[in-house]
């Protein structure tokens, strides 16, 4: 089957077997190795990408039901030859390990992070988090890394968000 997407910005058309999954699509013809299967039951979110906009598990979605869409992979958020703010974060911060959850767990950041939250604190957080798993850390470090990536993105307060939502209800 002929899979065509737009990944990090770039028009992508390969064949691919129609049962391929959409994490095995783009690192095997595609070359972007930073989407990581850790499990493939949907348990870990080490293939977090964003598909049309949403933070989705890559290894739930058929390469064959993406298509015509479009992806961003954590090797898309950089921009320029700079780090996107969350990246930095993690890497300020010291929000990885082992690093192999990493991938995944900026994709939910950033796509937290983008949907212009409430709130900051911990159990918001958690809740945006609760989809990707890390095994080597106390998750202290990348609960920092999402403040520190909020307050990059949003320098008014973390809170740009926040106060923006308030002040405009």
């Amino acid at each position: 089957m002929n899979i065509r997407l737009q990944v990090n910005g770039q028009p992508v058309c390969h064949e691919a077997e129609d049962r391929t999954l959409l994490a095995e699509f783009l690192r095997q013809h595609c070359g972007l190795t930073g989407t990581h299967v850790g499990c493939d039951t949907t348990q870990c979110g080490a293939c977090t990408v964003r598909l049309d906009g949403l933070a989705v598990k890559s290894c739930t979605v058929l390469a064959c039901q993406a298509s015509g869409g479009t992806v961003v992979t954590v090797e898309g958020l950089a921009r320029d030859g700079r780090l996107h703010p969350v990246q930095e974060a993690f890497v300020q911060c010291h929000g990885l390990q082992c690093g192999f959850c990493t991938p995944g767990m900026m994709m939910a950041v950033e796509y937290f992070l983008s949907s212009c939250p409430e709130s900051l604190d911990d159990e918001a957080i958690h809740q945006a988090l609760e989809g990707n798993i890390c095994r080597c850390t106390g998750y202290v470090n990348i609960i920092a890394a999402v403040r520190h990536a909020a307050a990059a993105l949003y320098p008014a307060a973390w809170g740009g968000c926040a106060a923006s939502k308030q002040a405009h209800p």
